[in-house]
C-alpha cells in the first residue's frame, strides 16, 4: 500500500486542473510545492505523469491511470470523513451568485434570515460565472440559465428549484412620453442590453414579439449586470429586459411597469450547485429550504404589465 496520501491528493489536484498553479491554489500550497511533490511521486512510482504542454500539465497514460483510480478513491474517502464529521447546523457558510441576484435580491433580504438563523453566519461572493467550488471554498452556488445542469461537474448535486420569465421593462415616465403602443414602438428608444446577454438578447425577444428591423437599431446602452442596467431605465434611460425576481419590488412600487406582457422565449432556470457529501449539509439545507420559500411567496403574483 502507498504511504504518502499526500501526494497522492495534490495529484488528484494538479491531474483534475491540467495546472500546477490551479492546484496549489486550491491546495493553498505554493506551485513550488506542488511540482516538487509530483517529481517525488514519479521517483516513488518510476515513471511520468505529467507532460507540459504549453500552460497545462497533461497526463501521460500512466498518469491518467493513475487519475482514473485515485480520483474515485480519494473521493469516497471525503465522503466517508464528511458523513463522520457532520457539521451542526451553526456555523459559517460560503454562497456565490450572480452579482444582479447577491445585489438586488439577496442582500435586501438577508436580515430576514439572519433573525431566523442567528447561529448560521453567511458570506456573500458573485460571480457571472460558473466557479470550481471546491477550488474556490464555495459552499453553495445560487445557478440561473438554459445550462447549467451541463456545466455542472458530475461529482456535485445540481437541484432545480424553480424558473421565472424574462420582460421588457422601463420607468412608467418613459412608457408615458413615448406613447408605447405595440413592441415595435421599443425600436424607436434606447435599449439596454448585457455586453454578453446569451440566451435573454434583444434579437430573440423581438424575434419571438414578430417585430421586423431590430437588426438596423443603433440606440444600445451595454452594461456588464443586470442590477446597472435596471438602475438606468429606473432614471429614464430606454427599456431593458430583466427577470421579474430582480425587479420585483421596483414593479410593485410602480418605480417600474413591464410596457408589453410579451416574455422572452427563454425562461431562467434556477438551481441550487453544491456537494451532496458536505459536511455542511445540514446549514445547506436551511439555507436553501429558506431561499426557496421566500421565493415561492414571491412568485404568487403575477408581473405587473401595462398592457
Amino acid at each position: 500500500m502507498y504511504k504518502n496520501i499526500n501526494l497522492l491528493v495534490t495529484f488528484e489536484c494538479a491531474a483534475r486542473h491540467n495546472s500546477y498553479s490551479l492546484a496549489a491554489g486550491e491546495l493553498c500550497i505554493s506551485q513550488a510545492a506542488v511540482s516538487q511533490q509530483m517529481r517525488q511521486l514519479e521517483r516513488d512510482l518510476g515513471c511520468r505523469l505529467f507532460i507540459r504542454k504549453n500552460r497545462q500539465m497533461l497526463l501521460t497514460q500512466q498518469g491518467q491511470a493513475l487519475f482514473d483510480g485515485a480520483q474515485p478513491a480519494l473521493r469516497m474517502i471525503d465522503r466517508t470523513l464528511n458523513h463522520i464529521h457532520t457539521e451542526d447546523v451553526a456555523g459559517e457558510l460560503t454562497i456565490s451568485s450572480t452579482q444582479a441576484f447577491t445585489t438586488l435580491w439577496l442582500m435586501p433580504r438577508l436580515q430576514r434570515f439572519s433573525e431566523l438563523h442567528p447561529d448560521i453566519q453567511v458570506r456573500i461572493v458573485s460571480s457571472p460565472g460558473f466557479d470550481d467550488l471546491k477550488q474556490s471554498h464555495i459552499d453553495l452556488a445560487i445557478r440561473f440559465g438554459v445550462d447549467v445542469e451541463k456545466h455542472t461537474p458530475k461529482t456535485l448535486a445540481c437541484d432545480y428549484f424553480g424558473e421565472d420569465f424574462v420582460y421588457p421593462v422601463c420607468s412608467v415616465r418613459l412608457m408615458e412620453t413615448l406613447a408605447l403602443a405595440s413592441p415595435q414602438d421599443l425600436l424607436s428608444t434606447w435599449l439596454v442590453t448585457l455586453e454578453n446577454p446569451g440566451y435573454y438578447s434583444w434579437h430573440h425577444w423581438f424575434e419571438h414579439a414578430g417585430v421586423d428591423g431590430s437588426e438596423h437599431h443603433e440606440l444600445w446602452t451595454r452594461v456588464s449586470s443586470t442590477d446597472m442596467a435596471l438602475n438606468a431605465v429606473q432614471s429614464g434611460h430606454g427599456v431593458t429586459l430583466a427577470v421579474t425576481y430582480l425587479c420585483r419590488r421596483r414593479l410593485d412600487t410602480g418605480e417600474l411597469v413591464i410596457p408589453f406582457d410579451q416574455p422572452h422565449p427563454n425562461s431562467v432556470k434556477r438551481y441550487f450547485v453544491y456537494d451532496p457529501y458536505s459536511a455542511k449539509k445540514a446549514r445547506l439545507q436551511v439555507f436553501m429550504q429558506w431561499l426557496k420559500s421566500e421565493m415561492s411567496s414571491e412568485g404568487e403574483h403575477e408581473p405587473s404589465s401595462s398592457k
